[in-house]
């Protein structure tokens, strides 16, 4: 049986044919293949109501070129009928190679940060702006890299359809590029956040920090500090 977080996980029967044509992506291949963002175009997202069949779909998208050096396609998680919805920038390395969304360190992090605020994490869906790990090699490591906006409107239909599939009566943004993601303009996240703004996809919209930021503070007390700052902004959820 799978965990509440694995609620809506694709099947290793999903995601095999995806991943066996990018056979050798993170393991064999030392360079990444060149990357043109003039080939990008919206996402074609399959006009149905089923959020299975828009996972499937987007399992073999090539909207735009991320999905040449990424391992997989990581497609939002979570329960049907989740009351909110997470959004944050893009899959880390973890969540590339096993295929799962919010699975690395930031995602352990908003973990104990939705239970230190009291917010129920299995009733929450959680997913990402682009769907596709952008990243450097350096060495063995492969080091993240922000998507750029046109990376970033390719992958745009992606959630909006899991968003407007499942009409979550929250919807929180990680970070700044899924602030943007959703409201469509440049925001800054630490002068908006904190409190709940209306947005296209839900009249209760919260912006905050994406957690990896909190992972990058080095002084222990300001990082401390910030992750207090986070779990206020996600006791607000309580209230919506």
């Amino acid at each position: 049986m799978r965990s509440p977080r694995d609620i809506n996980a694709p099947s290793e029967a999903a995601v095999a044919p995806a991943r066996a044509r990018r056979a050798g992506t993170t393991r064999s291949r030392s360079t990444q293949e060149p990357a043109r963002t003039a080939d990008a175009h919206p996402a074609e997202v399959p006009p149905t109501r089923d959020l299975t069949i828009v996972r499937e779909a987007s399992l073999t998208c090539t909207a735009c070129p991320l999905y040449r050096n990424a391992t997989q396609t990581v497609f939002g998680e979570g329960p049907r009928g989740a009351e909110i919805v997470f959004i944050g920038e893009q899959p880390g390395d973890q969540e590339d190679r096993e295929g799962r969304p919010f699975i690395g360190p930031a995602g352990k992090l908003l973990d104990r940060a939705l239970e230190t605020a009291g917010v129920d994490r299995s009733k929450c869906y959680v997913t990402n702006a682009v769907k596709h790990f952008k990243w450097e090699p350096r060495g063995k490591r492969r080091l993240h890299q922000k998507p750029n906006e046109i990376e970033v409107t390719a992958c745009r239909p992606w959630w909006i359809a899991e968003v407007s599939i499942l009409k979550p009566r929250v919807l929180v943004c990680l970070g700044a590029t899924a602030a943007r993601a959703v409201f469509g303009r440049v925001v800054k996240v630490m002068t908006e956040r904190g409190h709940f703004l209306e947005s296209t996809y839900a009249t209760r919209t919260l912006v905050t920090v994406h957690p990896s930021s909190l992972l990058r503070v080095p002084d222990a007390e300001a990082k401390a500090k910030a992750f207090e700052q986070f779990v206020a902004d996600l006791k607000l959820l309580k209230k919506a």
